[in-house]
């Protein structure tokens, strides 16, 4: 006899996975198909949730939301994955943990510092507004933004959609459906009467979630692309009237074709006016190209970082994505394939900075591991390489959420994920320790950021936000959606709202 299921607003019948492997982007790059062997993972891991759901007398949902819903699913891509001769890297956990919660939770919860720092959301509903900048962009997202199984979605048909990407879902999906403590809100490359969200909506997102005393769950950046020559005017006012932690930028963005590097005059410019400010951290995207900028595609390319993180010793350089181009499978490293995390290391090795010997570059994963999450080997080489040559106390841990929506999956992932030992002989690659994942996790960004984890989590424990996770963690009903574009067609309508 089965128990009896509680009722979930959120897929009911439970038909989505805890561990999302799909085509979803995070609208900086084209969505790509799954494999074959991705497909077949996903559908053996519904099938073996259904079976071990009805061994431990369960509803699927309610199985599903176990921690031995999600062990399941990365068995089940274990098997698949196995079976396809993929011996790179492998999610570390023992079989019975797919029926037994206790061992699920082994090897699944864990107690780390998580610092993501990479969030975005779009802001507030009224910015969407008829009348305003971003109005015409509204019906870009509801193709991957529907008002099902939402739980902020309005009723009202022409922005209701757009209440699953806002602060407030923001907050449910990050803090609420995982293990995350604190974050950075991020803003994408649009100019600045269309970013999203706007520096005030971000601001109002850290109020909500401000913990008691002096300490916050969320910090923000302020954005700056030095090819918009009013960016860099208003550097001084927005550092002085908005709670900026760092600097975004995009060297591959900028009005009509245009890019810089940040080792050439633009670019040195532009560093010198960071300093200026006295906020001397620098999130710098590259890698995912943007196809739809032909002409200065050359700029994603990390080729620059090394020369301008030796010419500016006390500037903090945080490398989005780390240089990740999904285009280009990633091998071992190689000093002649001139692309990816290779195109990184080699930018950092020819400035004479090693693994060992550097301060100030930072390799974050942002979308980069979760995308890795759907091939063992590629997982291997690139978080193996990031940790060989730039340093394991120059990861940074990120997730582009809201866009693939919470991100406790890729936080579950990555505490069972394990480099074989086939890899750490071959290619030097280090196991992955638990002190590593704690370094990754949060322990590097909060050095990166100066902050204390042991001070943080002293008021994020016992703050408001805390108290309220506690109380929702007895009725948790995560919606295990993503919410970016998961197709040619979808990416290309989101695509417009930036060339209107």
């Amino acid at each position: 006899m089965s128990k009896k299921s509680r009722t979930f607003e959120n897929d009911p019948d439970g038909i989505r996975l805890p561990i999302k492997v799909d085509t979803t982007s995070n609208g900086e790059f084209m969505p790509r198909p799954l494999t074959a062997a991705n497909n077949e993972a996903n559908r053996l891991a519904l099938t073996q949730a259904d079976q071990n759901a009805r061994h431990t007398g369960q509803h699927r949902r309610d199985f599903l939301v176990s921690t031995a819903g999600a062990a399941t699913t990365l068995l089940a891509f274990n098997e698949v994955n196995a079976a396809t001769g993929k011996s790179g890297s492998t999610y570390e956990l023992p079989w019975e943990a797919g029926k037994d919660e206790a061992a699920a939770k082994e090897a699944l919860d864990g107690d780390e510092f998580i610092f993501d720092v990479q969030g975005h959301h779009v802001g507030n509903i009224e910015s969407w507004a008829e009348g305003t900048p971003l109005y015409p962009a509204r019906n870009n997202f509801k193709f991957f933004a529907p008002q099902v199984g939402c739980d902020f979605a309005g009723d009202d048909p022409d922005l209701g959609h757009m209440d699953c990407l806002t602060g407030e879902a923001y907050v449910k999906e990050v803090f609420m459906d995982s293990d995350t403590d604190i974050a950075v809100l991020s803003f994408g490359p649009a100019p600045d009467n269309q970013m999203m969200p706007q520096y005030s909506e971000g601001a109002e997102t850290v109020r909500i979630l401000d913990a008691l005393d002096t300490t916050q769950r969320l910090m923000v950046h302020g954005r700056c692309m030095p090819t918009y020559p009013e960016d860099l005017e208003a550097m001084d006012e927005t550092a002085a009237n908005w709670p900026v932690a760092a600097w975004k930028t995009y060297t591959q963005h900028g009005p009509k074709d245009t890019g810089y590097y940040l080792d050439d005059e633009l670019g040195q410019h532009f560093l010198d006016k960071v300093r200026k400010t006295g906020i001397k951290r620098l999130a710098v995207h590259k890698g995912l190209p943007f196809l739809q900028y032909t002409e200065n595609l050359r700029y994603a390319s990390s080729r620059d970082v090394g020369p301008a993180a030796t010419a500016n010793p006390d500037i903090t350089f945080m490398i989005y994505h780390s240089g990740y181009d999904m285009r280009v499978p990633e091998g071992a490293y190689s000093r002649d394939s001139g692309s990816g995390v290779d195109d990184l290391i080699n930018s950092l090795t020819d400035s004479g900075i090693s693994a060992t010997d550097q301060k100030n570059v930072y390799a974050e994963i942002g979308s980069t591991w979760r995308y890795l999450m759907r091939d063992p080997d590629q997982a291997a080489h690139v978080m193996g390489k990031l940790l060989k040559y730039v340093g394991e106390d120059r990861v940074l841990w990120g997730t582009d959420s809201i866009w693939y929506g919470s991100p406790q999956d890729q936080i579950m992932a990555f505490r069972a994920f394990q480099i074989s030992d086939e890899f750490q002989e071959k290619y030097g690659y280090p196991k992955i320790t638990p002190e590593i994942r704690a370094k990754v996790f949060g322990l590097n960004g909060a050095e990166a950021y100066e902050l204390s984890p042991d001070d943080v989590r002293k008021h994020t424990k016992a703050d408001p936000v805390e108290k309220a996770k506690q109380e929702y963690a007895e009725r948790q009903d995560p919606s295990y959606l993503t919410y970016g574009p998961k197709n040619r067609r979808e990416f290309l309508r989101f695509l417009s709202q930036q060339d209107r």
